[in-house]
């Protein structure tokens, strides 16, 4: 990678990093639902007029819109308001690449190598371990939360193998596949808040949104949702997978190390145990990759 490129894909972790923490602010003083339909709505509305819909079908573009908008974040959002905690979520929703390795056999013909089937086992006793030690105190993560958090997680597989399809139809340019797709969740989100809370208290978050809100809303859509999504699927693009998705490994670190700084969130000694087990999956399952880019950047020096 270039200098560049680099810098490119450690501002994407950074950035996702710091979502989790975002989302949490966001989900101060609005629904889980509304904090969506806000989300795609500032996301997609003003771009429309500037940028031109994608050369797709349709299909993959409201299919990746639902999945990835409505699918992905309503399950997260909906876990972070019943008790996911912000740096366990950023683990939690790692385990997309598992979800994406099972789909991918049976739907792309693509088969798994054995690392990769080792990586998966070692990250499902991560997720018991995560999951079993759910508590009901404060800064505590829930059982309903983590459930909600694993189903965003597998949604977001779901996104990953229609955009992996959409890639097999077209060359599609990123940023105008990002900004169209985000139009397909909004008006699924306005409804479901209004069947969740009611016109009357969505009309009174709307109206009562503070700066904190505000500025959740505008991170979300345009630097996790519009930048971050460009920026990664450029990435991929231009360089084989196996020397971009490393970099996801360091999302967690950031969530945790975000979620400790501005929540004082402690995981259980059992949670850092199964958190640990996660990475070490995902290390596991990417160890090819990261054999490349180490060979890679060592070439360079």
């Amino acid at each position: 990678m270039s200098r560049g490129d680099l810098l490119r894909a450690l501002a994407v972790v950074v950035i996702w990093g710091l979502n989790f923490v975002v989302m949490k602010v966001g989900l101060q003083g609005l629904g889980p639902m509304l904090l969506g339909a806000l989300r795609f709505a500032a996301a997609a509305l003003p771009f429309l007029l500037f940028v031109k819909f994608p050369r797709l079908p349709l299909r993959y573009v409201a299919g990746y819109g639902l999945a990835q908008g409505l699918g992905q974040f309503g399950f997260l959002f909906l876990g972070l308001q019943l008790g996911m905690t912000a740096g366990m979520a950023s683990v939690v929703m790692q385990t997309q690449a598992f979800f994406t390795l099972l789909l991918a056999a049976p739907l792309l013909g693509e088969k798994a190598r054995p690392a990769q089937w080792l990586g998966l086992t070692a990250a499902l006793i991560g997720l018991v371990m995560i999951a079993t030690a759910h508590g009901q105190g404060p800064g505590q993560m829930t059982l309903v939360g983590f459930v909600l958090t694993l189903s965003a997680a597998f949604m977001w597989s779901v996104s990953n193998l229609i955009a992996r399809l959409a890639s097999r139809v077209s060359d599609y340019e990123p940023f105008p596949f990002i900004v169209w797709s985000s139009v397909f969740p909004i008006l699924p989100f306005v409804g479901l808040a209004i069947w969740q809370d009611g016109v009357g208290v969505v009309g009174q978050q709307l109206s009562h949104m503070g700066a904190g809100a505000w500025l959740a809303v505008a991170y979300l859509a345009w630097l996790a949702t519009l930048l971050a999504y460009t920026l990664w699927t450029q990435l991929l693009k231009r360089h084989p997978a196996g020397r971009v998705t490393p970099f996801s490994l360091l999302v967690p670190v950031v969530g945790l190390w975000a979620a400790w700084v501005f929540f004082a969130e402690q995981p259980v000694a059992q949670q850092w145990a199964g958190a640990a087990a996660v990475l070490l999956g995902l290390l596991i399952n990417q160890a090819g990759a990261l054999r490349t880019l180490a060979r890679s950047w060592w070439v360079r020096a």
